[in-house]
């Protein structure tokens, strides 16, 4: 992996862009550098995904919960204050919130 340069990023000046799931959507603000995704991410009320990931992510839940459903039909809450670390194409995950989310999100090339 690279190093990454020294970077002041202030949110609020990265545009939102907004993704539809099936119900509700999410707006994300991004930065991709080196091989690495950095997100802030607040998904709506009742949002659910429009699709199974196989991606690989660190998650941390700034504010309000999700719902994470695996593959293997495991099921699990990730709340404000906690974290979720996957690796790509290991654990297959659908992502569901009643009463909306922010989250922030880094994946990148290093999670294989």
């Amino acid at each position: 992996m690279s190093k990454l340069p020294l970077m002041l990023l202030d949110w609020k000046k990265i545009p939102d862009v907004k993704y539809d799931g099936k119900s509700g959507f999410s707006l994300w603000k991004t930065l991709e550098q080196n091989g690495i995704r950095t997100r802030l991410v607040e998904h709506s009320e009742n949002f659910i995904a429009d699709h199974w990931c196989e991606k690989g992510h660190i998650i941390y839940c700034i504010e309000g919960e999700i719902t994470i459903k695996l593959k293997n039909e495991k099921s699990f809450s990730l709340k404000k204050g906690m974290s979720l670390i996957l690796s790509d194409n290991t654990d297959s995950h659908f992502v569901t919130s009643e009463k909306g989310a922010k989250l922030f999100i880094v994946d990148g090339d290093f999670l294989i």
